[in-house]
């Protein structure tokens, strides 16, 4: 008889484990992508999964939480600011006239972040169509060389700057969780 479970993964060893590694959907089989636009994209997408994952399971009350006196920051701050960030960088990139800030002045993407389902769902959807948009006007530009907008902002650019800017506050929507529910990163 053995003191293993019959499923094991490293899940069971470490529940508080965001997903078991067999079903996380960062993690990809086989080899990783051939060239520099795929690899970048790769990344982008797993640090978007990432801070979905950190977001999962919580209520309304639970993502406006501020855990942090005396700073704004919550989870549900976060993904409305980084749909206005999103929105920022079409606008860098575009030649047309800026498109208005979603959420009004400075910092209303974390002060408006109030516990309320209907807040909630808006800026998943908020964040949902900026990052479309954004990828849209970058899947016209396969070369990471290309230069875009007004300043001249090579693609390749957007896309470091896009996974740094997700890669930083998946840092902060882990100590933001962590002080939520005790459940921390992986």
């Amino acid at each position: 008889m053995s003191d293993q479970p019959a499923r094991w993964s490293q899940a069971t060893v470490y529940p508080d484990m965001w997903a078991d590694p067999d079903d996380d959907p960062r993690n990809s089989e086989g080899t990783s992508p051939n060239g520099e636009l795929p690899t970048l994209q790769e990344f982008l997408t797993d640090y978007r999964h990432t801070l979905r994952m950190k977001c999962e399971g919580l209520d309304a009350e639970q993502l406006a939480r501020r855990p942090v006196p005396p700073s704004t920051m919550s989870l549900l701050g976060l993904v409305r600011h980084l749909a206005e960030v999103e929105r920022d960088w079409l606008n860098w990139i575009t030649d047309g006239e800026p498109r208005p800030k979603l959420y009004g002045e400075r910092d209303a993407d974390f002060d408006g972040a109030v516990a309320d389902p209907a807040v909630v769902d808006a800026a998943y959807a908020d964040l949902a169509r900026e990052q479309a948009a954004t990828d849209a006007a970058l899947a016209a530009h396969p070369d990471p060389g290309t230069r875009l907008g007004k300043d001249g902002i090579a693609v390749r650019e957007l896309l470091v700057h896009r996974i740094e800017e997700y890669a930083r506050h998946c840092g902060h929507a882990d100590l933001l969780r962590e002080c939520i529910d005790g459940r921390v990163g992986q």
